[in-house]
């Protein structure tokens, strides 16, 4: 991944494909998923820590963004809420040791636009005093009624923001969804129960330019219901999804990777509307029948662009 010094406001574009959760109080878990190559962890100071083993789970963070090679892989932690005092510590202890080694951080439970602001300024006094020399970016978790119903203001609060995600778990709480309903196919209501949220988020995401990626599948068991979540999030624009297992990667990364089918099917989109082009046509009808015209270029050109990104081997779909 490059890490080369980017101004915040081209938004540094990095994979989420899978996003992997470890409790930073298991340096085992730590090496373990780091050994994975995932695209991206964050290191988990907040749900995945019990309040006894937080200074511990800090510490553990520490050595980890200092001391062990991450690869290409991105580099996060999440910090305990800010209406915890736990927050000010994670913040100060991590940042001022280890904030030249770390390139995001996830802020649970943002209600208001007020919150991100918040950790951006006590997170630039930090970076200031010790000398970290790059932005660090925010993945804001929205996980609380308020913070769909403030999304607009809550993702224009702070140029650091590079993603929202959707946490089901307090979500469920928040809006008093049957917890019965929160995971797998929901009994009564029809399709999607998360539909509304997870579109809410897309939109908002891709308003500003930033990634949207879904939340945990608890269930860990059940890998063709997470596929199914996978696959539900990416048809809704969302560019990956977290995992809490090691057993999730392989789907999340295959899922949120460009098919077979798809890039296929982009090169010869492309190919037929360039050929159409040479002949002076603005249009051109496929061979099962639809018809491409100029709209179609650009969904076809990021499908391509998305491939490049994730060094998928174009060399089988050239076109003939």
């Amino acid at each position: 991944m490059n890490r080369e010094s980017t101004a915040m406001a081209q938004k540094i574009r990095r994979r989420r494909r899978c996003m992997m959760s470890v409790p930073a109080d298991s340096t085992k878990k730590i090496e373990k998923a780091i050994a994975s190559g995932v695209d991206f962890i964050f290191l988990d100071l907040e749900d995945g820590v019990a309040p006894q083993r937080k200074p511990e789970a800090r510490q553990n963070a520490i050595r980890a963004f200092n001391e062990m090679d991450w690869g290409e892989t991105v580099r996060c932690f999440r910090m305990n809420g800010i209406d915890s005092y736990w927050a000010i510590q994670d913040l100060t202890e991590v940042i001022s040791a280890a904030g030249n080694n770390i390139d995001t951080i996830v802020i649970p439970k943002v209600k208001f636009a007020r919150d991100v602001e918040f950790v951006e300024t006590l997170l630039e006094l930090i970076e200031t005093e010790h000398g970290v020399k790059e932005k660090i970016g925010f993945e804001l978790l929205i996980e609380e009624v308020e913070g769909i119903q403030n999304i607009k203001e809550i993702s224009h609060a702070s140029d650091r923001v590079e993603s929202l995600m959707f946490g089901v778990g307090d979500y469920t709480r928040a809006q008093g969804v049957d917890i019965r309903d929160a995971m797998g196919k929901p009994r009564y209501y029809p399709g999607d129960i998360w539909y509304y949220q997870r579109s809410t988020l897309a939109v908002a995401a891709n308003c500003i330019g930033v990634d949207y990626v879904d939340g945990p599948w608890g269930i860990i068991q059940d890998l063709e219901g997470y596929e199914r979540e996978c696959k539900m999030v990416k048809t809704l624009g969302g560019v990956g999804k977290w995992a809490i297992h090691p057993s999730q990667i392989e789907t999340a990364t295959r899922e949120f990777t460009p098919s077979d089918e798809e890039i296929s099917q982009a090169v010869e989109m492309k190919r037929l509307f360039e050929e159409a082009k040479a002949q002076g046509l603005g249009a051109v009808k496929t061979p099962d029948g639809g018809m491409l015209d100029e709209a179609i270029l650009p969904i076809v050109q990021q499908i391509l662009d998305t491939c490049e990104f994730y060094g998928v081997d174009m060399s089988k779909y050239a076109a003939n």
